[in-house]
């Protein structure tokens, strides 16, 4: 009447129909998953898209050994995805806090201190207008005329020794 412990030894078969089906996307609710979005639909990080090639590359007339190249390919694209995951881990949502805070006083400043003044200057500019064109038009007008007309008749001539 003691416990019975009984050892049982699971196994999952799955033959190729239903492998290949797994990978297929999942259907949730009638609807089929769609493509990941893309990120960057601007291309804005274009010169990023590098590739294990276009970073090691060996010529025609010198190769490695195909496990050699295969495995430094593989640590390549491992450690760059690592990496990668590892800083945006620790650094995205402090630069998305702190570039949030900068658009944000970047924003403020502008719609309520930049337009408003800019607004008020553009109103002002058609009266300061006319002040400038009378004074110009007192002062610095008759200046440049009389200036002229001195200098006119000054005759230059060069001559080459």
């Amino acid at each position: 009447m003691g416990l019975e412990k009984e050892n049982m030894d699971t196994s999952v078969f799955m033959d190729d129909d239903e492998f290949n089906r797994s990978i297929e996307p999942i259907l949730k609710k009638g609807k089929l998953y769609e493509a990941e979005l893309d990120r960057d639909p601007n291309d804005i990080n274009a010169r990023l898209k590098v590739g294990f090639e276009d970073v090691i590359a060996e010529p025609i007339s010198t190769h490695s050994f195909d496990k050699v190249w295969i495995g430094s390919h593989a640590v390549f694209e491992l450690v760059k995805f690592m990496l990668y995951r590892l800083l945006t881990t620790l650094l995205a949502v402090p630069m998305a806090f702190i570039l949030g805070l900068v658009f944000a006083v970047l924003s403020c400043i502008h719609i309520w201190l930049l337009m408003p003044a800019l607004q008020g200057f553009l109103m002002l500019l058609p009266s300061l207008q006319v002040v400038w064109r009378s004074l110009t038009d007192m002062f610095i007008t008759p200046l440049f005329h009389s200036m002229g007309k001195s200098l006119s008749s000054v005759n230059v001539k060069t001559t080459e020794y």
